[in-house]
């Protein structure tokens, strides 16, 4: 049929016929032409190139082009695929390294390259109970949080406790307060999540060394114990007392004051004052502590004893060193252990943490502040003539302060609840920490916040070193022994000096304070670190670090 004789007129009967088609929306109008075929068009895709541009696009478009192939594509030369013919390396652990650098390495390692787990025989017939092994790793966890670990490390130690039941796919989570695990049994299954709230800590690092054998137990492969007996232990972790009773954490806190007075310069006398202001602090906090105050008030009320002797020596005009006596005194109430797990978890990635941590502190600092500048206010006004130019008339006594500084770190050791068997170590690593501090500051004349690095970079590795060596936390080692590195004389004198008015010299004592503050944690964690590095751990491998950003 030609083209004319297809648009001449249909007659009724054909228009009857196919009045539908008329109607419809999708009716071709009359008079315009169309090519016959199929009734879809085959070039309906959106990516496909239009008619006329195959030519010039082969002229302008650039090899790379995403509307051409390559054209030095062959299946020979074919570019590397995410994994390549020879397969992906293997990454092994070193089974004989202390299960914290097994776990902390396999936590840093993106998940697509962690090992597989390898197949784990316990006592369960059926395989390990999914909900009461979630259970069993975050009561672990809390118990490690509560004593004071850093947040990677009681993810380590939750990484751990999972894999050691075969549940490889797992995910810790830790913030201040609230610890949660997450399995997926695989791909196509639902994941199980747990979580568990934080609500009290205490400081007891017999029970944090308790819990450490409990995970090295789990994850060594000949103990193989059940989660029955993993719990049994656990039970009497909770119900064992404290090794130290009440008096004995007393007569500790007033040793700790009264040898941080003798560290900067007290006497005998000193030593005497300081060591009744703490304990008659501490009984005070103790009170309080029984009646359900919060720790605000507590450190608010602890701090004014030991203030109120210092100002009573100033008042009766008695030849004894009073700044020495109220030095001391904050030496007892300093948070060294929270401003170090601060420190170290903000510096190992753990920002939200660390964050709380360090609030934490500045809470604390700040009753230490309320409790010490009321009573030397009214110190001031009554007529107590206090000298902040007295700290640069610190003597310099060699051996006594290495013993005072000894004597620090040991009854620092008892308040912190630690094992009989660690704090001869703790003693002797705090000795050394002030013979290195004395010898930088006091024999080389370098900055006292590059000498108290240096010192607690050396406490942070000697404290590394012997945790590895009794595959113990490194806690107990480290934390006692910065003891002597507190800044409680600058602390002090800034407070002195705002409670007279000088405002900008307390402040910028204050700032030295907090300069040292961060000098101590920033070098136990990097000497930490460098006895981690040196040392053969993690895996066949170095140890990737996490990547940040520069400026973007």
């Amino acid at each position: 049929m030609s083209e004319a004789e297809d648009r001449k007129p249909r007659s009724d009967e054909a228009r009857a016929t196919f009045d539908p088609e008329i109607t419809s929306e999708f009716a071709i109008p009359e008079g315009l032409a169309v090519a016959r075929g199929s009734g879809e068009s085959e070039t309906t895709s959106e990516f496909a190139v239009p008619k006329g541009l195959e030519s010039a696009q082969a002229e302008t478009e650039p090899e790379g082009s995403a509307f051409n192939t390559p054209r030095t594509y062959s299946v020979k030369d074919a570019p590397p695929a995410f994994t390549p013919a020879t397969g992906v390396p293997m990454i092994t652990l070193i089974t004989d390294a202390p299960w914290q650098d097994r776990m902390r390495t396999m936590l840093r390692m993106p998940v697509a390259e962690r090992p597989a787990l390898e197949p784990v025989v316990r006592s369960e017939d059926e395989g390990p109970a999914v909900p009461r092994v979630l259970d069993l790793t975050l009561r672990i966890g809390e118990l490690l949080l509560a004593g004071g670990e850093g947040a990677e490390d009681v993810e380590a130690a939750m990484f751990a406790v999972c894999r050691s039941y075969g549940l490889d796919r797992c995910e810790p989570t830790v913030t201040f307060t609230l610890l949660s695990i997450t399995y997926q049994p695989s791909l196509v299954e639902d994941p199980v999540t747990a979580s568990r709230t934080v609500r009290r800590r205490g400081t007891d690092y017999t029970r944090l060394a308790a819990v450490f054998r409990l995970v090295d137990d789990l994850t060594d492969a000949e103990t193989h114990l059940s989660l029955e007996e993993a719990y049994g232990r656990l039970a009497e972790m909770r119900r064992n007392r404290h090794p130290y009773p009440g008096w004995a954490l007393t007569m500790a806190s007033g040793g700790l004051a009264g040898a941080a007075s003798v560290l900067v310069g007290g006497d005998a006398i000193v030593f005497v004052a300081a060591a009744l202001g703490a304990m008659l602090g501490d009984r005070l906090a103790w009170l309080l502590a029984g009646r359900g105050l919060p720790e605000f008030y507590q450190f608010t009320v602890a701090a004014m004893p030991p203030a109120a002797i210092g100002v009573a020596f100033a008042l009766a005009d008695v030849d004894v060193k009073a700044s020495a006596v109220v030095t001391g005194g904050l030496f007892a109430l300093l948070p060294g252990r929270a401003l170090v797990a601060g420190v170290q978890d903000g510096l190992t990635g753990f920002y939200i943490t660390a964050s709380a941590r360090l609030l934490e502190v500045m809470y604390f600092f700040v009753a230490i502040v309320i409790g010490v500048l009321t009573v030397l206010y009214f110190g001031v006004q009554v007529g107590g003539e206090l000298n902040p130019d007295a700290v640069l008339g610190i003597q310099s006594r060699p051996v006594l302060q290495i013993l005072a500084s000894m004597v620090l770190s040991l009854t620092f050791a008892v308040l912190l609840q630690q094992e009989r068997s660690t704090v001869l170590w703790v003693t002797l690593n705090g000795g050394v920490a002030w013979s290195v501090y004395g010898a930088l500051h006091y024999t080389a004349n370098i900055s006292p916040v590059a000498s108290t690095a240096v010192a607690a970079g050396l406490v942070g590795l000697f404290g590394q070193l012997l945790a590895r060596y009794q595959f113990a936390s490194a806690l107990p080692f480290t934390t006692a022994a910065i003891g002597p590195l507190l800044p409680g004389s600058a602390t002090y004198f800034g407070l002195l000096s705002i409670a007279q008015s000088e405002v900008d010299k307390g402040l910028v004592s204050l700032a030295k304070a907090v300069s040292l503050a961060m000098a101590i944690a920033i070098g136990v964690n990097l000497g930490a670190e460098i006895s981690r590095i040196t040392l053969r751990i993690g895996s066949a491998g170095k140890r990737r670090a996490a990547k940040r950003t520069r400026g973007f």
